[in-house]
């Protein structure tokens, strides 16, 4: 997603010295003991006290983003900052207090029902409560998690919450290493409170050079945890990531970042020590280690009966899964799999390509973007760019025409962490043989793990096609799938545990392993399958024709902040004036 250990600044942050390094950890290291014991139900009241300090601070957090990624506060685009920084937190929060509140009374965090999907159980955690349903549902939008093949429901129920079911003289004190990403602000904060709350660790949170404009924030928003030692936040570069995660006092370690650094970490620089260290299969870290590390996001268009307006919608629906965050986002949609002779593909990539002209370039705010996009972009014989933009921006680039077959095509094989989009065709124009022939293409050519999108027509969910349909979600190795919207959306949602598809070795990691944002607990997770309408009768919020997202990200910071279904018509105005 981003590089966690890399110091690409022209004026980076000063780095906290090794000595206040050893102070936090040591800060916090002490408290873990008393975190580990801290009952349920206190728990869930300080989560809704971090909560008003989230939102006290989440104007100013959302002002420090825009002045850093180059965004007018007043405009549609600030909306990607109230909806990915505060918002995202805040959720999380309410969730984990509700979780731990039926903690608390002995019972499980609440799940919806149980439903049996071959020799899979899933549970339909979205929409989560009645405000998510009040919310959400005009769209279409739903989630359920499966679970690994095998599992029964005693054994999932009983695997729930599993940390909080222990006694307490079993619960040992842990300290958990957070290297937070730079490209988006909750995340650092969502990873922390993942360990901490869900998983009943004590946190040192480093921050990335990128958004180091968090740490004071984030230190006023979370400052209760802060002030008990459950929770330390400490700025650095990838010197002070390696130190950190060194550390004797630390137990564990968790990166949102990239495969780079994750290697760097676990098995030290590149050269032949570290190939021979992965070949005996000895880390130069010995220490537990999740993470999340980036995707390149397959998009596949299964064919069917679309009209015209339909494939306008989902061309801007692809668009959004570009742009959102100028493109840095370990998520973002980067690889469009069509199907070989279908009709409809000259007319789909125009409308994508006028989708993203119509989006105005976004500043090339992350380190190295502009030398990626070249390298992705220059020399290609089929490549569509829009207009330039302002100096410091970056256009849109549409690279059609891959080969699906070029098995060095760096396309498939590294994410394109910049505002490019490839496209590649195969199979047939059978929706049957496209989905079977795309599962095998972005299973097995395309690096990464972490999330693929579906665009399907209601049709195709039927009959033969719909079986089809059913075994590619099935057999897709990605941690979550989404039909007919971004992925993205489940980053967001909490009770969509987020993280790549398990079963990753160390020495291959590709997305990461282990699930972030769980805020029901689950255990056994294989992976989130997201659906939306294929023309929701509301406009998505990532979309980038979408007007008022500034003001509809206020409105949802509000409600999340105050749980009050009286928030919702001022939520409902700025969604329907889109």
């Amino acid at each position: 997603m981003s590089e966690s250990l890399g110091f690409s600044s022209s004026s980076p942050p000063t780095g906290t010295g090794h000595p206040s390094l050893d102070a936090a950890v040591a800060r916090v290291r002490a408290a873990a003991a008393d975190w580990a014991r801290l009952r349920p139900a206190a728990r869930a009241n300080l989560a809704r006290r971090l909560s008003r300090g989230v939102a006290r601070t989440a104007e100013r957090s959302v002002l420090a983003a825009c002045a850093a990624k180059g965004l007018d506060p007043r405009s549609p685009s600030a909306g990607e900052e109230w909806l990915a920084g505060p918002y995202v937190t805040l959720r999380i929060l309410r969730q984990l207090a509700q979780s731990l509140d039926a903690v608390a009374r002995g019972r499980n965090p609440p799940t919806g029902r149980l439903v049996r999907r071959g020799d899979q159980l899933a549970a339909r955690v979205f929409p989560a409560d009645a405000l998510d349903d009040a919310l959400y549902r005009p769209l279409g939008i739903s989630a359920e998690v499966r679970f690994e093949p095998g599992v029964g429901s005693a054994e999932l129920r009983a695997s729930q919450a599993a940390f909080h079911k222990l006694p307490e003289s079993a619960r040992e004190g842990r300290t958990c290493l957070v290297l937070g990403a730079g490209n988006v602000n909750s995340i650092p904060a969502a990873d922390a409170l993942t360990k901490l709350f869900v998983e009943g660790k004590t946190c040192v949170l480093k921050l990335n050079p990128v958004n180091a404009y968090l740490g004071p924030l984030l230190e006023d928003a979370l400052g209760e945890a802060v002030a008990a030692g459950w929770l330390a936040i400490v700025q650095g570069g990838a010197e002070e990531g390696s130190y950190l995660a060194h550390h004797e006092a630390i137990d564990e370690v968790h990166i949102t970042g990239s495969d780079r650094s994750h290697d760097a970490i676990v098995w030290g620089p590149p050269g032949p020590e570290r190939e021979a260290r992965k070949a005996r299969r000895q880390p130069l870290l010995a220490k537990e280690i999740t993470s999340e590390l980036g995707n390149v996001t397959p998009i596949l268009v299964v064919p069917g009966p679309y009209s015209e307006r339909d494939l306008m919608v989902q061309a801007e629906n692809v668009a959004g899964m570009v742009t959102h965050n100028a493109s840095f986002n370990c998520i973002a949609g980067k690889l469009l799999v069509l199907p070989r002779g279908w009709k409809e593909r000259d007319k789909f990539l125009a409308l994508v390509s006028e989708a993203l002209a119509r989006t105005a370039p976004r500043s090339a705010w992350y380190p190295g973007a502009e030398a990626r996009w070249r390298t992705y972009v220059d020399g290609r014989p089929e490549v569509r760019v829009t207009p330039a933009g302002p100096r410091g921006t970056l256009p849109w680039a549409l690279v059609t025409g891959l080969d699906p077959d070029d098995a060095s095509e760096r396309a498939f094989r590294d994410e394109p962490f910049c505002a490019v989009l490839g496209e590649t065709s195969l199979g047939s124009d059978e929706p049957i043989e496209f989905l079977a022939a795309a599962t095998r293409f972005a299973n097995e050519r395309l690096w990464g793990t972490l999330a693929a999108a579906i665009i399907v027509h209601p049709e195709c969910e039927r009959g033969a096609p719909g079986e089809a349909l059913l075994h590619a979600i099935r057999e897709l190795r990605y941690g979550t799938v989404g039909l007919n919207v971004w992925p993205g959306f489940a980053f967001a949602a909490g009770t969509t545990p987020w993280g790549a598809y398990p079963g990753a070795p160390l020495h291959a990691i590709q997305s990461g392993r282990g699930f972030v944002h769980d805020t029901r607990m689950l255990a056994h997770v294989e992976k989130t399958v997201m659906r939306a309408s294929l023309r929701p009768m509301v406009k998505l919020p990532y979309l980038p024709s979408h007007r008022t997202a500034h003001v509809l990200g206020r409105r949802l910071v509000a409600l999340e902040a105050s749980g009050s279904p009286l928030h919702l018509p001022a939520a409902f105005a700025a969604a329907l004036m889109a």
